[in-house]
């Protein structure tokens, strides 16, 4: 009896992809994810270097921050929507080849200019990179979506976190042509992919095939759609919120200890370390107390519970700002795989689309904000700025508005 289940839970295994977690094929995206992330983390931790080599302003800085970030989010829900009704393996791959091409032309940039067609060809990669590789962690989560998340977007978020290791190893004793380095990360990705991208091409098959012998999916009923909306705007706003409020810390307090503190270019970037390594931390948390507490529980914490530390922040000394900076990072992207889980949910069927957005464009509408801290600090001095931006996460009483995890479930009950 027991051998007879066991061939009947093999058989099924094979027929339908999603039932079984492929940690193997999770593995491998998350840490391609982490080697992409790394390369984007390489152009923050390139603006002290920058500014040094080059003279550039604060706003400057803004701008290639903003040319980077806004080129990697605007682009991302396009390649989602093409991508939700024709997938892409070889996208993959295909989009670190700009990546590649981006590190090049920033190791051998001559000025300000250059510098921006250079992240530029590194935001292409990116934005052709996460809304596919999203559905590939999908596709590998059998019915582990949240976990399966947790273990993508924490490899980017571990990525993001080497930036101040990048200044501190190779950017301060190389200056800007250390870059070059980064050109065997993305060549590794490359092959990496090219592996993911033939396994993603035999699961399109399966699927195919399975969608012949199945009837299309209920449409979302009428009654529904007025709160699904609201509650996707809503979710779109925080994210942009967080993503301000983010760029603000990862951009500019690493100036703000230099200047408050007197700290050198080394020194600061410890404390965004600490800031993103907690925020990778935080990153992976989020997905299993989510499933504990509820998503609407950890991404109303999110913005609210760091809320009161972050107004502390900019008036204790450099000693306490170690801890709490850390505090801040592994709170505020709890809810970064939540918020995609969450979005997926809300809108059913659209994988692409809603990681193009939520993880795309929301998250990188903190170019927004890299450049209007910027001008602020030009304007009116670091410590202002910092003021300023600590006062964001209190935007997120508005997470009060988030359909509750109980409706949801009761929602998707009905359409069964």
């Amino acid at each position: 009896m027991e051998a007879k289940q066991l061939k009947t839970s093999q058989t099924k295994d094979k027929s339908n992809p999603q039932v079984k977690t492929a940690y193997r094929i999770l593995f491998i995206i998350g840490f391609v994810h982490l080697l992409n992330d790394s390369i984007q983390a390489l152009v923050p931790a390139m603006f002290p270097i920058l500014e040094a080599e080059m003279g550039l302003t604060y706003t400057q800085i803004g701008i290639i921050a903003f040319a980077l970030n806004m080129t990697a989010s605007v682009i991302q829900p396009v390649v989602g929507v093409y991508t939700d009704k024709k997938p892409s393996p070889f996208a993959l791959p295909i989009g670190l080849c700009f990546t590649f091409i981006g590190v090049v032309l920033l190791a051998f940039a001559p000025n300000f200019w250059m510098v921006v067609i250079a992240v530029t060809f590194i935001g292409i990669g990116s934005a052709t990179f996460h809304p596919e590789g999203s559905r590939v962690a999908h596709m590998a989560a059998g019915n582990k979506k949240g976990l399966a998340q947790s273990i993508y977007q924490v490899g980017g978020n571990a990525g993001q976190a080497l930036a101040p290791l990048i200044t501190l190893l190779i950017l301060v004793p190389l200056g800007q042509f250390g870059s070059i380095w980064f050109t065997l990360v993305a060549g590794l990705a490359i092959i990496l992919l090219l592996y993911i991208a033939t396994w993603y091409k035999e699961q399109i098959k399966i699927q195919t095939l399975q969608a012949k012998t199945k009837k299309a999916g209920p449409s979302i009923p009428t009654k529904y759609r007025r709160k699904i909306l609201v509650g996707f705007g809503v979710l779109l706003f925080l994210v942009f919120v967080r993503s301000w409020f983010h760029a603000g810390l990862a951009n500019y307090y690493q100036f703000f200890a230099i200047e408050e503190y007197g700290m050198t270019i080394s020194q600061a970037q410890v404390y965004l370390f600490i800031f993103l390594a907690a925020g990778a931390i935080g990153t992976f948390a989020g997905g299993p107390l989510a499933d504990r507490f509820g998503k609407r529980t950890i991404l109303m914490l999110s913005m609210l519970g760091s809320a009161p530390f972050a107004l502390l922040l900019p008036h204790v000394g450099p000693i306490l700002a170690y801890p709490l900076i850390g505090i801040i990072g592994f709170i505020i992207l709890s809810s970064f795989s939540v918020a995609v889980v969450y979005g997926q949910e809300l809108i059913p069927g659209k994988i692409g689309v809603v990681s193009g957005l939520i993880v795309g464009l929301a998250f990188g509408m903190g170019a927004v904000g890299a450049v209007m801290f910027g001008i602020i600090a030009d304007f009116v001095g670091m410590y202002t700025t910092m003021l300023i931006a600590v006062t964001f996460p209190i935007i997120g009483c508005l997470s009060f508005l988030l359909p509750s995890d109980q409706w949801m479930s009761d929602r998707l009950r009905n359409d069964h």
